[in-house]
């Protein structure tokens, strides 16, 4: 421990992915064509993938998934319910609102126009001959109207229980407005949950310093059963979504939050360097949601009346990273079966993703539910979702860093506009540092 806190969680972090990547690699290695592998260690005989790969690896990963999820719905409902009653004027919400989904809605337009764009220079599908892996499973997309009507909870309590985000969102803004209209009985519950919003912030501080523990495994099970020999096949369309992801998380980020807001690109990259790991590692926005307002707030210094709306909206519906596997996806698989699409069908297709980033939120699948319905709105076989799954989960890992991103560079644009913004904090080197790294003694 002592060792540990001489490090910073991102130095330890990157440790953690590291050693995971290496040791993946290390029982990929010995399990080539060996999956029954037995090793004996003094006496005892152990089976690698059964013990390390599936057992080990797996549960730690699990485990340490499963504590970042279960923060998420206390997290975003006593943050939301204390941002919105503490709003010195609620009629500002709508204002509010109407900026964070209006920025979002735009960020998404601008990463599939140029995912679309970077497609068509590079064309990742043609020369490629492959077949279509068509026994995944898609589930149905909802209806528009269902879609507004499902905002809506009829049980927020089932909400809560089944991590429905946008309907835990309506109820806490909600709860969070009677709060603040009911007098002195609402200044008081105010208090119980600002004091709820104290613990559950240390609590997610907490997670942070397991975190590297944490990604070792999640890294260690992903390398050792990776298949690079899909990735090699699928080489073109792998590079070219991964160049689009990193210049829209860099390049679009920065020059927006910049222009608009006049803030230092260069320092908000470094301070979301753990948030990023966090998602790159668990490929979740709702999983890292916690580091994600534990940044926002403590780094980059917007006040949570605004953080805690902008950040659970922008893990629900920001999907940036999403929009881009689309843009590149459409393109390839028009490619790879030889159709030709318009300049009426590229418009067709930003519009579609754009509008489905909200439409889909919280449906399982719905990155391949989206594409499904951009590939069904300019006629391509929805079969060819098949050919770009073998390496879509090691892209949804750097699509996740993207999104989470973009959600702190709205927040801060959000922030800074609403004048709730702490310009001190956000220029402050080491703002939020000295909570990272606790004391375990003191639990004892």
């Amino acid at each position: 421990m002592a060792n540990d806190k001489k490090l910073g969680l991102t130095a330890r972090i990157v440790i953690g992915m590291c050693a995971g990547i290496l040791v993946g690699f290390l029982f990929k290695t010995i399990l080539a064509g060996q999956e029954e592998r037995i090793l004996s260690i003094f006496g005892f005989d152990f089976a690698i993938k059964a013990f390390f790969v599936d057992g080990l690896f797996h549960v730690g990963g699990e485990i340490f998934i499963a504590s970042l999820k279960m923060l998420v719905v206390p997290l975003v409902f006593v943050s939301l319910v204390c941002g919105t009653c503490s709003l010195s004027d609620t009629s500002s919400l709508g204002r509010l609102g109407g900026k964070t989904i209006g920025l979002y809605l735009l960020t998404t337009a601008i990463a599939i126009s140029i995912a679309i764009f970077a497609a068509l220079i590079f064309s990742p599908g043609l020369g490629v001959e492959m077949q279509a892996d068509t026994t995944f499973s898609l589930s149905e997309a909802p209806s528009l109207s269902q879609v507004f009507i499902n905002i809506f909870p009829s049980n927020p309590f089932e909400s809560m229980a089944k991590g429905n985000m946008l309907q835990v969102i309506v109820f806490a803004v909600l709860f969070g407005l009677a709060m603040a209209m009911s007098g002195k009985s609402g200044e008081r519950l105010a208090a119980v949950f600002s004091d709820l919003n104290d613990v559950i912030m240390k609590l997610v501080t907490v997670l942070m310093n397991l975190a590297p523990y944490g990604v070792f495994f999640l890294m260690a099970k992903l390398f050792t059963t990776l298949g690079f020999e899909t990735i090699a096949s699928l080489a073109k369309y792998f590079a070219v979504v991964l160049f689009v992801l990193l210049f829209h998380g860099f390049v679009v980020y920065g020059a927006m939050l910049k222009l608009v807001s006049g803030l230092n690109p260069k320092i908000f990259f470094s301070k979301m360097r753990d948030a990023a790991l966090f998602g790159f590692s668990t490929s979740s926005s709702n999983a890292s949601m916690p580091v994600t307002m534990e940044t926002v707030t403590k780094k980059l210094g917007v006040k949570n009346s605004v953080a805690s709306f902008t950040v659970p909206l922008g893990a629900t519906i920001n999907m940036d990273g999403t929009a881009i596997m689309q843009g590149v996806a459409t393109v390839f698989i028009a490619q790879v079966f030889a159709v030709d699409l318009t300049i009426t069908d590229f418009l067709m297709v930003i519009l579609t993703a754009t509008l489905a980033s909200v439409g889909t939120a919280g449906v399982p699948g719905v990155g391949l539910i989206m594409l499904a319905m951009v590939l069904q709105q300019v006629g391509l076989p929805v079969e060819g979702i098949g050919l770009i799954i073998g390496v879509d989960r090691l892209l949804d890992m750097t699509r996740t860093s993207v999104n989470i991103s973009g959600d702190a560079m709205v927040s801060c644009i959000v922030g800074k506009s609403e004048k709730e913004f702490d310009i001190d904090v956000f220029n402050d080197p080491n703002a939020g540092v000295k909570d990272e790294n606790i004391d375990f003694n003191q639990l004892r």
